[in-house]
Order: C-alpha cells, then sequence, then structure tokens
C-alpha cells in the first residue's frame, strides 16, 4: 500500500472514534448549559480549541457549512460558556461515553495500544495551514488512555480536515459546491445535504450551474466523467496532505489503523456511531 493510500484508510478507521464526541447520548447533555440546540453546542466545543473565535475565523475555518449557520451559533456560544469551559464540559461528556460503552475493561489493550501508536502518529505534526488542528494540538492530553485516544483521533481528523479544505481552494472548488460534488459521488442527496449545512435551494442549483460551466457535472447535478476525475484529484491532494501522520509512525502505521478499526467497528456494532456520513438516519427523500 503506498503512503497516501494509508493515510486514507487511517482516517476513516479515526474518523468513527473521533465521532463519539458528536453523537452519543451524552453529548446531547450539551444544551443543559443554555445552548439552543445540537448544533449551537457543536460549533462551540469544535471551535473552541482556537479560542474566542470570530464569525469569520469560524465560517473560514468551517468551510463548508453555509456562513448564516454559523451564525446562529457564534459567537453567541461564547456567552454561553467561554472556551475552557465549552472544552472541558464537551470531554467531560466525552469522557462519560466512553466509560459507558467500555465499561468492565471492554477492548482495554486495543485502546492502549492505539492509544500509545496515536500518540506518536501525531506528535510532531507541521501546523501551517492547519487553524483547527493546531488549536486541538495546544490542548492538554486527557491521563485516562480511552479519552487521550479519543482526543489524538479528534487531531488526526482535524489534521486531514484541514488539508481537505486546502485541496478544495486549490482546486477552486467552495464550500456548497464541494456537497454538489459528494451527493454526485453518492453520499447523500441535496435534500439531506444541504439541510445539515445550511444551504438554500437557490445556492445549491447556482452550485450545479457553477460546475456545469466547468463541464464537472451535468444540468441535474450527475457527474460527467471531467467531473469524476477532477473529484478524484481533489481527494487525492487530500491524502498526500494527509501522509505525515503515517510517515511518522513507518512500519506501525498499519498496525494503528488495524488496531482503531477494532474499535471503531465495535461503536458501530453496539449503534453509537454511523460509521458513514450523512448518518442513515438523518436522510431524506
Amino acid at each position: 500500500m503506498n503512503t497516501p493510500l494509508q493515510a486514507r484508510a487511517l482516517s476513516r478507521a479515526a474518523e468513527s472514534i473521533h465521532c463519539v464526541g458528536y453523537y452519543t447520548p451524552e453529548i446531547r447533555r450539551m444544551n443543559q448549559y443554555g445552548f439552543s440546540g445540537w448544533w449551537h453546542a457543536y460549533f462551540g466545543y469544535r471551535f473552541a480549541p482556537m479560542g474566542r473565535a470570530s464569525l469569520n475565523l469560524v465560517t473560514a475555518t468551517a468551510y463548508n457549512f453555509a456562513p448564516r449557520m454559523v451564525a446562529r451559533a457564534i459567537p453567541s456560544a461564547w456567552e454561553i460558556l467561554d472556551p475552557p469551559a465549552m472544552i472541558a464540559a464537551h470531554r467531560a461528556l466525552v469522557a462519560e461515553a466512553w466509560g459507558r460503552i467500555f465499561a468492565l475493561g471492554r477492548l482495554a489493550d486495543e485502546i492502549g495500544e492505539a492509544d500509545r501508536l496515536a500518540r506518536a502518529a501525531v506528535a510532531d505534526l507541521p501546523l501551517a495551514g492547519r487553524p483547527l488542528f493546531a488549536g486541538h494540538a495546544e490542548l492538554a492530553w486527557p491521563d485516562d488512555p480511552r479519552l487521550s485516544l479519543w482526543h489524538a483521533c479528534t487531531l488526526l481528523r482535524e489534521y486531514r480536515f484541514d488539508g481537505h479544505n486546502m485541496a478544495l481552494g486549490a482546486a477552486g472548488v467552495d464550500g456548497v459546491e464541494c456537497h454538489v460534488l459528494m451527493a454526485a459521488f453518492g453520499h447523500g442527496n441535496q435534500s439531506t445535504i444541504a439541510g445539515i449545512r445550511g444551504w438554500t435551494e437557490d445556492e445549491w442549483t447556482d452550485a450545479v450551474e457553477r460546475l456545469a460551466g466547468r463541464g464537472w457535472v451535468d444540468d441535474t447535478g450527475a457527474f460527467t466523467e471531467l467531473g469524476r476525475t477532477s473529484r478524484a484529484n481533489v481527494e487525492r491532494t487530500t491524502d498526500q496532505l494527509a501522509v505525515a501522520p503515517v510517515q511518522a509512525l513507518g512500519d506501525s502505521a498499519d498496525r494503528l489503523t488495524e488496531v482503531l478499526r477494532i474499535i471503531a467497528d465495535h461503536l458501530v456494532e453496539v449503534g453509537e456511531v454511523a460509521g458513514v456520513w450523512p448518518p442513515p438516519n438523518v436522510l431524506r427523500p
């Protein structure tokens, strides 16, 4: 396996573990602090590691969310909990979720091994162009191996996320166009994705027209051959920008992916995370 494909496999394995911080029942209790709903809290705890970030900064970093959706949460989230308190509250709920899911020492050996390898993978990654990763990288490491592994997987995820934004920008693909391409690829559909990310029907239609003008999709939003190849190139660039963790581990990279998959498979099997995006429970016709 070449290194970019190893990077993709590692990222996919880490993603489900990272998603414990979004989808487990415990996380819904962020609303007890006064947030108006799941998304209000989400923008707070996900972007709190960047400090008391402005609306423009979060909008730029989030990239694929409609600015109006970000504006519903930022900066008002900081009036409910300031960033350090936001991080502490969210981590406490993630720790509670991990304690419940992996009670009685379930997969303790695998979690310990994965934690050791994942920490090594993210220890000295470059920060340039990675604002969200850089913010998370400044946070203190949890003592509990389970929460430590979640933090490491979050770092792996946000490192790739920042790199994906670079790849999209370099390809001239904006925050709504990338979702048109995702729907064309078969991940979700307009109704589902536009609702999750806050884009209007008119904005989606305009994005289809722009991509059709480039020859990437037809008038219905379906891929052309050029579009399919162009999207594959964006993903390939994303993989290339995510190779540093694999290179840091060398021969141990595949072992980390293997152990993370064991843990991730358990999370999917017991229904804590979906393992795919968009999650099936939010799909609309």
